[in-house]
């Protein structure tokens, strides 16, 4: 056996959902950047789970499937006020909403594809109100239910500060949406399939690949990309900031990845967002520092940046605190993680590699007494 540390280059499934090939992203072969541009953050969920885009009956038909599905239970809505909010990161609190989710759900442990897709649209629609509700409630502030006449991004907005978001708000959120819908066999992609090859239910699966999102080597970057920043504090600062991390062999948030070598070609599309939100927000130091940042690692190390780099002013641009970050990242990647969970039900095969064993060799039992 051969051993590659992080399944580096290792292909483990076959997959009609996403594509990254050349450096260049698709879903069911559609480029992102034609996607972000283009396409509602509704007709990608639809896109990820049918495999083809929705006609105009099919995408009004989802968009009222969400809007029916989006409101908590109330025992989920006063667990979050059991939460000690001061100590609780907002990932922790979603990983355990999630799982207390399907506690409620009598279809919870029924396997029939009619079930599981139900269950995918339930899941879908009530992650944007749990991370907006728990948000508000640890702020003491109520809940906000969601508006029918809403889109899926303008609803977030809304139901995270009360007020109905202005155009360009939506058209920045809507786009980091479909950005981070999809991206092939990622951490907490794997980690949701390794769940449900083993037949676990759908709730175990979006719980476990949360889990996995929440480390800082995979969606948590965004927040600490932000973190830096504010540290930074000034445009005047960067240099002596990046230049001293780097002589220190510290590791710059929000640069690099494991899977392209040219660029992630998503990072652009947050960087122009960035600029024009924090132009209209009146802080064009934030993308100015970033601008600046990229410039000297790029150059420097060759370490061009991820979709978490910018992402990171752009959300703060639209006001929300940064503790919230990765939380949006699950309430996008739930589309593909569902669609995944799919996948993996239809042509299951339970994931279960090898491991080198590098211990000790063949050993006797010995008696308490005679160890030393």
């Amino acid at each position: 056996m051969t051993v590659t540390r992080g399944l580096e280059g290792v292909v483990a499934t076959a997959t009609s959902i996403s594509s990254i090939i050349d450096d260049t992203l698709t879903y069911v072969g559609y480029n992102i950047d034609d996607l972000a541009d283009h396409a509602s953050f509704e007709e990608v969920i639809y896109l990820l789970w049918h495999r083809k885009l929705p006609t105009q009956p099919q995408l009004e038909e989802l968009k009222k499937q969400l809007s029916e599905n989006a409101s908590l239970p109330d025992e989920v809505l006063n667990h979050f006020k059991m939460y000690p909010i001061q100590k609780v990161h907002p990932m922790g609190a979603l990983r355990t909403a999630v799982s207390l989710l399907g506690l409620y759900d009598e279809e919870a442990d029924l396997m029939d594809d009619e079930a599981n897709y139900r269950k995918s649209i339930r899941l879908q629609a009530k992650m944007a109100t749990l991370v907006t509700s728990f948000a508000r409630v640890r702020k003491g502030l109520e809940p906000i239910a969601p508006k029918a006449e809403l889109g899926f991004a303008a609803n977030f907005l809304y139901m995270l500060t009360g007020e109905e978001p202005e155009a360009i708000a939506i058209e920045a959120f809507n786009k980091a949406l479909v950005l981070h819908a999809d991206h092939e066999l990622n951490a907490s992609t794997f980690t949701a399939r390794v769940c449900v090859a083993t037949l676990s239910d759908v709730y175990s699966g979006v719980t476990s690949a949360i889990g996995a999102l929440k480390g800082p080597l995979h969606g948590g970057a965004n927040e600490q990309v932000m973190k830096m920043l504010t540290e930074i504090g000034t445009l005047e600062n960067v240099d002596s900031f990046i230049h001293e991390k780097l002589e220190n062999k510290e590791k710059i948030m929000g640069f690099g990845h494991r899977v392209y070598r040219k660029g992630d070609p998503r990072a652009k599309h947050l960087k122009a967002m960035s600029e024009k939100l924090t132009e209209i927000t009146g802080e064009p130091h934030w993308y100015e520092m970033s601008a600046r940042i990229e410039n000297i690692v790029t150059g420097e190390k060759k370490l061009p940046p991820n979709v978490d780099f910018y992402s990171a002013s752009v959300y703060h641009s639209l006001g929300i605190d940064h503790d919230l970050f990765t939380p949006i990242f699950a309430v996008s990647r739930v589309s593909g993680w569902l669609a995944h969970i799919l996948e993996q039900y239809a042509n299951n095969r339970l994931i279960r590699p090898r491991a080198e064993y590098n211990g000790p060799g063949m050993q006797k039992y010995i008696s308490i007494e005679q160890r030393d």
